[in-house]
């Protein structure tokens, strides 16, 4: 799904839940209490380590509802392990995010986006390239606004749950 790119890619996350097969599993052991195999993840982190070890850059923003759903608590947790191998991911309390995109998109490299497309109960359709110059200077602009908006994962969390 990610796109080949060169410096660094961003993603702008909008929802407050998503509907993953692949993390399904997961999901419901977090919601039972129980200890979370976080096996299904080992390869996105595998990537994100050898694609920074490389030079290359991770960004996201998650903009998300307060009080947090429980899936929004659940990736707090997975945010971790993804920033701890090297990718940056920051929240932003939806009503701080009035004037951001009201959907999910890729940048890369600052010149091409993957806007992400999903139905109406969470679930991937699929993701629509876009290099039209006006609509990716206006999305580096809001990833710019959404950056400088967000705040580091840990102090989110510190903030709205007790990791303890």
């Amino acid at each position: 799904m990610l796109k080949e790119y060169e410096h660094s890619a961003f993603r702008l996350e909008t929802r407050d839940s998503y509907a993953s097969p692949t993390e399904e599993t997961a999901f419901q052991q977090f919601l039972a209490g129980e200890s979370v195999d976080m096996g299904w993840f080992q390869n996105w982190l595998a990537s994100i380590r050898a694609t920074t070890a490389n030079g290359r850059a991770f960004h996201r923003v998650r903009v998300v509802s307060v009080p947090l759903s429980d899936y929004v608590r659940f990736s707090l947790g997975v945010a971790r392990l993804a920033n701890e191998a090297g990718e940056d991911i920051r929240y932003v309390a939806r009503q701080d995010a009035v004037d951001l995109p009201e959907f999910d998109y890729w940048l890369f490299d600052s010149r091409t986006v993957g806007k992400m497309h999903f139905d109406d109960v969470d679930t991937f359709l699929g993701v629509e390239l876009i290099e039209d110059p006006a609509v990716v200077v206006e999305l580096n602009y809001q990833r710019d606004a959404a950056w400088h908006r967000a705040i580091p994962r840990d102090d989110f969390a510190a903030e709205h749950i007790d990791e303890h």
